[in-house]
């Protein structure tokens, strides 16, 4: 490992001590950060001690390099990349500590790692030396920062990183003649579609483009009021799946569960008010101080500030079922899980007699993982019905917890056959199932129903065909949209004839903003004259009150003024009027 003039022995023993002690420390943090892959993604004890043991670690030995940087340099010869690799472990950890635990803020202190190795240029060396394995290092690292990016909302540097890395792997694909061009090529392409994908764009005066996070912002949700009798369920689990064959994704994210993971979370002050991309404080070149909650990750935070969340892309069935089932079993006293589906629908291939809660088809779960033969000995016409498919019935088991699922699918309506069997708190939200062909060729950039949830304004613009607009209005026609929203929580909690699930969700803001954002996406959608039919509406489990909530006149009066304002009322029908 020595390098240096002279033999071995002429190195001073407590330089050679610091080359060996910088061994270990390396050593042992690649030997961690290796085991956290084989930790289980699921349940929340088993993991949290050896993240804990992984960053001790890393701090350790970001300190140690920095304390004794010139003998590392001189005795060990320790180049910039390998620091810049150290760095980008320390991101990742951060970023697998965001996703297990859906704390904003550990996404704030990836941030700042990966943005630290570039302005650093720790990489750039790393074109010099002939080895295509560090250039792939270095690739991977401009990947997962732009996850992080995208994560944040930071779109203007997303762009920037974009064009760099386009740089690298063209300089990368023509030094070393590798098998892995096609695939560098496609992540292009994957994060130019994502980042394209937002169907509305907002402009300053000057006519740049101004980013909006979409986030749990503070005061966003209508208050509960006194005289409101609502329960006090919490959202304390969310399982996110993604399984559509055709849409946007970038990593293991399609642009439904970016926005829906989105939807999940509070905006956390830092990050509203963190324009700028300096690291931490920089002391000196290259000590970057390490915050304090990378030696001490929290065990919990007093009251979690959101949901947690699995992220679930092409699961097959038995992992569905397994994260399913950790989360129910793991779901503390008085909270909900929640169960957001956006995939492709499967229909049932022949009718029974009877109707139960298989026979109306579902979801797609993948097949390529769990089944080696299954497909073969399955023949698919004695089987009775679809094997890669969850059912109805397949949720029936977890109702016996307060359940609130959304499912966004050509099949949504499979889910309206649902039996609450154990009288606990239950909620389904479905999307249309069919939407007008003129808006058809949009669903590759995510689904027009979890737009409506994710950003209702932008779910507005968009069925109405607008592509961008000026902030001035869109602050107006937000403004707007609160005094709505505020209307619908009132409509809501007031009705008589409503469903009490609903009451025993509205409690928690998270479910709250759904429910509201859902009630204004289907009183938009029956009003919109291209929306004509049934099957193009949205529809829940239980019903809602019709005359009360959808097709509500203050509401319905609401969705015409704001049409008015935004100049596009001429798509809508004045059902006020159609009755006389």
């Amino acid at each position: 490992v020595m390098t240096g003039v002279g033999a071995e022995d002429d190195i001073p023993l407590g330089e050679r001590k610091t080359v060996t002690d910088f061994c270990y420390l390396l050593d042992k943090s690649k030997q961690l950060f290796n085991g956290l892959r084989d930790l289980p993604q699921y349940g929340h004890k088993q993991w949290q001690s050896y993240f804990g043991r992984t960053f001790d670690v890393y701090t350790k030995l970001w300190k140690f390099q920095q304390q004794h940087r010139q003998v590392l340099d001189n005795r060990y010869g320790l180049k910039r990349w390998q620091i810049g690799e150290v760095a980008s472990k320390i991101g990742q950890l951060y970023y697998h500590y965001y996703l297990r635990t859906s704390e904003t803020s550990y996404l704030n202190e990836a941030f700042s790692f990966y943005s630290a190795i570039r302005q650093r240029s720790y990489y750039y060396q790393v074109n010099k030396e002939d080895r295509p394995e560090l250039v792939v290092k270095k690739l991977r690292y401009y990947a997962r920062f732009i996850v992080v990016c995208l994560l944040l909302n930071k779109m203007d540097l997303v762009k920037v990183l974009v064009k760099e890395l386009s740089e690298e792997i063209e300089d990368y694909t023509q030094r070393f003649n590798t098998e892995d061009q096609l695939e560098w090529n496609l992540v292009l392409q994957e994060v130019a579609a994502f980042v394209e994908a937002d169907p509305v764009i907002i402009l300053n005066d000057d006519n740049t483009v101004v980013v909006k996070s979409n986030r749990l912002q503070e005061g966003g949700v209508p208050q509960l009021e006194p005289g409101m009798v609502v329960g006090q369920l919490t959202l304390a689990d969310a399982l996110i799946v993604g399984n559509c064959n055709n849409q946007v994704k970038f990593s293991e994210l399609t642009i439904d569960m970016f926005r829906m993971l989105q939807a999940l979370e509070r905006e956390p002050l830092n990050l509203a008010t963190q324009t700028t991309t300096k690291p931490g404080t920089l002391v000196r070149e290259d000590s970057y101080t390490l915050p304090v909650s990378l030696t001490e990750p929290s065990e919990k935070p007093a009251k979690r500030e959101n949901p947690h969340k699995y992220l679930l892309y092409k699961p097959t069935f038995s992992q569905l079922y397994t994260f399913l089932s950790a989360s129910f079993k793991e779901l503390p006293a008085n909270s909900v899980l929640l169960v957001y589906l956006s995939a492709t629908g499967v229909f049932p291939t022949g009718r029974s007699e009877f109707e139960g809660p298989y026979d109306f088809g579902g979801v797609l779960t993948n097949t390529n993982r769990d089944v080696v033969n299954g497909e073969t000995v399955q023949k698919r016409n004695q089987a009775q019905k679809e094997m890669h498919c969850l059912h109805p019935g397949d949720l029936f088991p977890f109702t016996r917890k307060p359940l609130f699922i959304v499912v966004d699918s050509s099949n949504s309506t499979a889910y309206k056959n649902f039996s609450n069997l154990f009288g606990q708190p239950l909620v389904c939200l479905l999307s249309p199932t069919v939407y007008p062909k003129s808006m058809q060729d949009q669903s590759q950039h995510g689904s027009l129903f979890t737009l409506f949830l994710y950003n209702p304004l932008m779910g507005f613009l968009s069925v109405c065909g607008l592509t961008s607009m000026h902030q001035g209005l869109w602050d107006k026609a937000q403004e707007f949209l609160g005094k709505v929203s505020h209307d619908i929580g009132q409509m809501l909690t007031s009705s008589r004839a409503i469903d009490q699930a609903f009451l025993q969700f509205y409690g928690d803001e998270f479910l709250r903003l759904l429910m509201i954002r859902f009630v204004f996406c289907c009183a938009t959608l029956r009003l919109h004259k291209l929306f004509r039919e049934a099957r193009s509406f949205p529809e829940s489990y239980p019903q809602l009150p019709k005359q009360e909530m959808v097709e509500n006149s203050l509401l319905q009066k609401h969705i015409l003024e704001l049409a008015a304002m935004l100049d596009v009322q001429n798509l809508f029908s004045d059902s006020m009027l159609d009755n006389y």
